[in-house]
């Protein structure tokens, strides 16, 4: 899975020893990608250096509006790339402890944190309205909802509902962490 999705072991807490159960469990969630800054510029540097040399020679040759489309191109490529690299840093953390079931993302506008209780909380995976269209992840309770999981996979998203299922189990019912 691309995205980290796997719980990792439950966290220690002061009260408990070593046969009782785990207070909380942590589902991270970040988008893939796979460029690094390092590896962001030589892209866009391979890419650019062949784009200025064929519009230099065109340049050279009397065409000399070829240029300055070049720069636009890749201004364009600079600018998308880096767009991406931004979403990349979105961050999604789903805490699910025995009363509640915490969710808080990270974005470039900030840090958007909702609380549910447990209890009264219910997963449901929306299919997609049409064929191209990605299916939604919803956590409601109490008449409020909220979308986990946007940027994952469908594969990624599925897996997501499952494991949130197990662990949120259905309205009125809290199953063991």
């Amino acid at each position: 899975m691309n995205a980290r999705a796997d719980l990792p072991p439950p966290r220690p807490t002061p009260d408990s020893g070593p046969g009782a159960r785990p207070v909380e469990r942590v589902l991270e969630l970040m988008p893939h990608r796979s460029l690094t800054p390092k590896t962001a510029r030589i892209f866009i540097a391979s890419v650019a250096a062949p784009t200025v040399a064929v519009a230099l020679m065109f340049t050279v040759q009397g065409f000399w509006p070829v240029l300055p489309f070049a720069g636009l191109e890749i201004g364009l490529l600079t600018w998308a790339v880096r767009a991406s690299m931004r979403s990349g840093l979105e961050r999604e953390t789903i805490t699910v402890t025995q009363d509640s079931v915490i969710i808080r993302h990270w974005d470039r506008r900030g840090v958007q944190s909702s609380v549910f209780p447990r209890h009264w909380s219910r997963v449901t995976l929306h299919a997609p309205p049409a064929a191209l269209h990605p299916s939604r992840l919803i956590l409601e309770s109490s008449g409020r909802a909220r979308e986990v999981g946007r940027f994952l996979t469908e594969d990624e998203r599925r897996s997501l509902a499952v494991r949130l299922k197990q662990l949120v189990g259905n309205m009125n019912e809290t199953p063991a962490l």
